[in-house]
């Protein structure tokens, strides 16, 4: 720990000056909420996302100017902390510094994607952080491939998710094919992450997702389904 310690000193990228502002305006009631919304699985300060931001904003503008190196460290850092207002700013910073990320970052994300694990943090990952560095890196794009493949779920979901964001940019072929491979699988977070990606996908082209689903009928679940059409009707 003394390394990311001496990283995170140099970077001024500093875990205990973030948990003293989030301290000071954590709220107990809504830490209860919160927990109690996300299953029990993590502890909450309390602090809504608008407040949670505001009170993170010093390490924001450090982060700008920091290392990937740098706020990678500062992201495993708050990993490391139960509470998940930390987890939500270290995946922020990674978010909006996504173009200092190189490709040997991917798997520094993974580890962050498999750990303290749960829709919220892996949804953010996916879109923001993995999704802009396969952008800015498409031979990556087969290493989703390989994740798409992965028992752990949550892999699999970033790498269903990475396009979320690339509207008219999407690789329709490797989405309608991911959707093919893992339209088997009864997990909720898989078929709900399949049917997400076909709705987002069909904002550009609601055509080739209406025949998609049309053609798959049988194969794809309601879940998928209903999620895919939600804005665009049947074939």
């Amino acid at each position: 720990m003394s390394r990311i310690t001496n990283q995170l000193n140099r970077s001024k990228l500093s875990v205990s000056q973030l948990a003293s502002a989030f301290d000071a305006i954590g709220d107990a009631e809504k830490a209860a909420e919160k927990a109690a919304y996300m299953k029990n699985r993590f502890e909450f300060f309390g602090i809504v996302a608008k407040d949670r931001r505001a009170a993170a904003s010093a390490m924001a503008s450090v982060a700008r100017v920091a290392t990937a190196g740098d706020i990678f460290a500062f992201a495993r850092a708050c990993w490391d902390l139960p509470q998940r207002e930390f987890h939500y700013t270290g995946a922020d910073l990674l978010g909006w510094n996504v173009a200092k990320l190189e490709p040997s970052h991917l798997e520094d994300l993974k580890y962050l994607i498999a750990t303290n694990s749960w829709w919220d943090t892996v949804d953010a990952l996916a879109s923001w952080s993995v999704g802009g560095l396969v952008a800015n890196h498409p031979d990556l794009a087969s290493k989703m491939d390989d994740w798409v493949l992965s028992d752990n779920m949550w892999i699999a979901r970033t790498a269903i998710l990475h396009q979320l964001r690339y509207k008219a940019d999407t690789d329709a072929e490797r989405l309608f094919r991911y959707v093919e491979m893992r339209a088997p699988d009864t997990e909720f977070f898989i078929r709900k992450a399949l049917g997400w990606a076909l709705r987002e996908y069909a904002k550009t082209d609601p055509g080739a997702v209406r025949a998609f689903v049309a053609a798959h009928e049988a194969a794809l679940s309601g879940l998928t389904k209903r999620e895919a059409l939600k804005n665009v009707g049947g074939p």
